[in-house]
């Protein structure tokens, strides 16, 4: 089993995974994630099937692999952490323990060509609500405390499979990030009486930085954004968490996505980037914030400043940024509603 080792001092965390690998152990050149591949992933936990015009969750069983899938759901087979019993514990200044979780991949389309910026709206649709319902069973599972789900798009985002997919890792205590986010939240609320997230909301809506907005969402480039184009997304409504969100939401999210992702790709080439689904931790006991999504364009390396001191430069303003993609999403916007 791996291990999860803290800093001597600081509030990070680094997995060491059982088996560290140098390189994307694949058994031939054949994407595993493609249809046909079955065989060389573990089992799907979930199947997404169109049947008679239904949707079915299935599953695989010995000797019996799903075909004809739209979306795809197994544990992986390089993950980050697992779910084994373990007595590895150290006490500082050299703490380790082990890094427990689960880490599965949910396959967003069958078609090897067709990254997120070209899946259609109902296929990204199909996408979150596999994945909200991943969520809500993973949160199910013993220690398992936070549910993380991101994506890793193009050889420049750090992965290596480039086949449309999104990770699904869980921790047993909730990452300093999300745990950094959650405390901050709750000190703005308590002494503003309203939520920090809503207020960016009202400040960004109709502004020089908005990208997109739909009924229920809006995409805009914050006002300190770390990286060149990028941009987030927020349900106009206070909610906590995706799995909150209804069906009409969840149609509106898949519009949303698409229109940005697609209007990205076409004006900035397709870039790699990384798209991170920053939600609440769903235990009664933790702190609460407004949940989001932040997607990172991977177009320039980090410099010393950024990895040594924690201050990005960013060479491009985030109005110039919201400028140029929101002239681009709202396009690609007009091609998906069929209006020229």
């Amino acid at each position: 089993m791996g291990e999860l080792r803290k800093d001597y001092v600081m509030e990070k965390f680094v997995v060491f995974p059982d088996n560290i690998k140098t390189k994307q152990n694949n058994i031939s050149d054949q994407c595993p994630y493609c249809p046909g591949n079955e065989h060389l992933t573990e089992p799907s936990l979930v199947s997404l099937v169109i049947k008679e015009g239904m949707l079915q969750r299935l599953s695989d069983s010995e000797g019996n692999l799903i075909k004809n899938w739209e979306v795809r759901v197994f544990n992986s087979k390089q993950p980050c952490l697992v779910p084994n019993n373990s007595s590895l514990y150290t006490e500082q200044p050299l703490y380790s323990e082990p890094a427990y979780g689960y880490h599965q991949i949910l396959v967003a389309t069958p078609n090897h060509q067709d990254d997120f910026s070209k899946i259609s709206v109902e296929q990204w649709a199909n996408v979150l609500l596999v994945l909200q319902d991943r969520i809500r069973h993973l949160y199910t599972q013993k220690r398992v405390t936070y549910v993380s789900a991101f994506i890793n798009s193009g050889i420049g985002s750090g992965t290596e499979i480039t086949h449309a997919h999104v990770n699904i890792v869980t921790f047993s205590e909730v990452p300093p990030m999300i745990e950094s986010t959650a405390l901050l939240s709750h000190k703005f609320v308590n002494e503003n009486g309203t939520c920090p997230s809503c207020v960016a909301i009202s400040t960004e809506s109709d502004g020089p930085r908005q990208v997109l907005t739909t009924d229920n969402f809006i995409a805009f480039c914050p006002w300190a954004s770390l990286y060149a184009y990028q941009f987030s997304i927020y349900p106009k409504k206070h909610s906590t968490t995706l799995t909150k969100i209804s069906q009409k939401e969840i149609s509106d999210l898949a519009m949303i996505l698409r229109a940005t992702l697609g209007g990205m790709a076409h004006m900035l080439d397709n870039p790699s980037f990384n798209l991170i689904f920053q939600l609440s931790p769903e235990k009664k006991n933790s702190r609460q914030f407004h949940w989001h999504i932040e997607i990172f364009p991977q177009l320039y390396p980090l410099t010393g400043l950024e990895k040594g001191f924690g201050v990005f430069v960013n060479n491009v303003l985030p109005e110039k940024s919201a400028l140029e993609l929101g002239s681009s999403a709202r396009k690609e916007l007009a091609k998906l509603v069929g209006v020229e």
